[in-house]
């Protein structure tokens, strides 16, 4: 049977809901999505997608540091936006953190919870 480690940072926003920031199995983290909550204030950080992307790729940051991993790490996302017309934008930020071009997902969806403009889902392997 699998070990399975529960991750949990405070570098990161806390769960809003009954779920973990992350788990990590046989060697991989599966990751919460990340919406744009400033860990420090618990709020929205940002107005733009810009900013909010920003925190968003943070967050998962924070989380992947604590599961033992790093952003080279990831192989795949799934990315959630509030509005399509915001992809370029968000695929600038989101640019600058996954260098490795990771498989990835990226849909428009109806809402995000908290009223947030993005929100980034990571699955990666431990270094």
């Amino acid at each position: 049977m699998a070990e399975v480690k529960t991750v949990a940072t405070e570098q990161a926003p806390a769960a809003i809901g009954p779920y973990s920031q992350a788990k990590v199995v046989n060697g991989f983290v599966y990751a919460s999505g990340q919406i744009p909550i400033n860990p420090a204030t618990g709020n929205i950080e940002g107005t733009t997608i810009e900013e909010q992307a920003e925190q968003s790729c943070k967050n998962c940051g924070a989380i992947l540091e604590a599961a033992g991993s790093d952003f080279g790490h990831v192989v795949k996302t799934t990315c959630y936006l509030a509005d399509i017309n915001d992809f370029a934008a968000f695929n600038e930020v989101y640019a600058k953190y996954f260098t490795s071009n990771p498989a990835r997902s990226c849909v428009a969806v109806k809402q995000i919870p908290k009223g947030a403009l993005c929100e980034v889902e990571v699955l990666a392997v431990v270094k």
